[in-house]
């Protein structure tokens, strides 16, 4: 069962912004008397790697090897240059690099500081201008409503305690009519099979217990979720991935990992 840690009603910790200019800037968080969104094992578990974040060859080697597929389903969804997009959830940004690649304005936001800092330090390097955040979408959506055109969260639904407060946390970060792209993982014994016994334990693609199987999620339920927090799903395409070839390509079949493109409806 995921851990939950009590707040209580105190300010939760600063963001700490850090473009790649070095500068830093602090967003205070809003008062919060709810729990935090966010396991601390998994904050935890993703800190452990944050040498691993652009390492093509190393532990996640996969999120190098899928990127591509990602990232060819939003464009071939939402026109991204120009586009005020905050890569939720960004890890050590991976996707979040390539969106600004595409001419988007972009900031990555994830609760593991390690990973924003590792994330900084290599946008730094390549002179890309990106903004990132220290924090978790609970903290940050209060003061920042209607902020953004699209947000995209990628692998993230499966690792917090609530996915529907996630998503209602999405819809309040966008703009009226704005796009959200989601990407997780299919609730079924194929699923099952492949993500955690099949990549985790006999290929070793993932760390051993990156996955937790009762957080996967049906497109199904994330619809129903999506409608209550008002968004109107629009597309659902999965993903298959091969790893002898290191390859991940778009397919009609969303049985594993899929993908999921929502509009927030334009009064909401």
């Amino acid at each position: 069962m995921p851990v939950r840690t009590e707040i209580g009603r105190r300010a939760a910790r600063p963001l700490i912004i850090r473009p790649t200019t070095g500068r830093v800037l602090r967003y205070p968080a809003a008062v919060s008397e709810s729990r935090p969104n966010v396991n601390p094992e998994e904050v935890e578990k993703f800190d452990q790697l944050a040498r691993d974040w652009w390492d093509p060859n190393g532990k996640l080697r996969t999120l190098h090897d899928i990127n591509p597929a990602r990232l060819a389903y939003l464009e071939s969804r939402v026109p991204l240059a120009g586009k005020h997009i905050l890569d939720l959830g960004c890890g050590g940004g991976i996707l979040t690099e390539e969106l600004a690649r595409r001419g988007a304005r972009v900031m990555g936001l994830d609760a593991s500081e390690t990973a924003i800092e590792a994330a900084s330090r290599h946008a730094r390097a390549k002179g890309l201008e990106i903004e990132y955040g220290v924090g978790k979408a609970e903290e940050f959506a209060p003061n920042n409503e209607n902020r953004f055109d699209v947000v995209t969260c990628m692998e993230l639904v499966e690792h917090v305690p609530d996915p529907q407060a996630l998503l209602r946390d999405c819809a309040r970060l966008l703009r009226p009519g704005g796009h959200l792209a989601l990407a997780t993982l299919n609730r079924n014994l194929k699923a099952y099979l492949a993500a955690i016994i099949g990549a985790e334990y006999l290929l070793g693609l993932l760390p051993k217990g990156t996955h937790s199987y009762a957080q996967f999620a049906r497109p199904s339920e994330l619809d129903r979720w999506l409608r209550q927090a008002g968004f109107k799903t629009l597309d659902v395409r999965g993903m298959r991935y091969l790893p002898w070839l290191r390859h991940c390509a778009l397919t009609d079949d969303p049985s594993v990992n899929y993908l999921l493109h929502a509009q927030l409806a334009w009064a909401h």
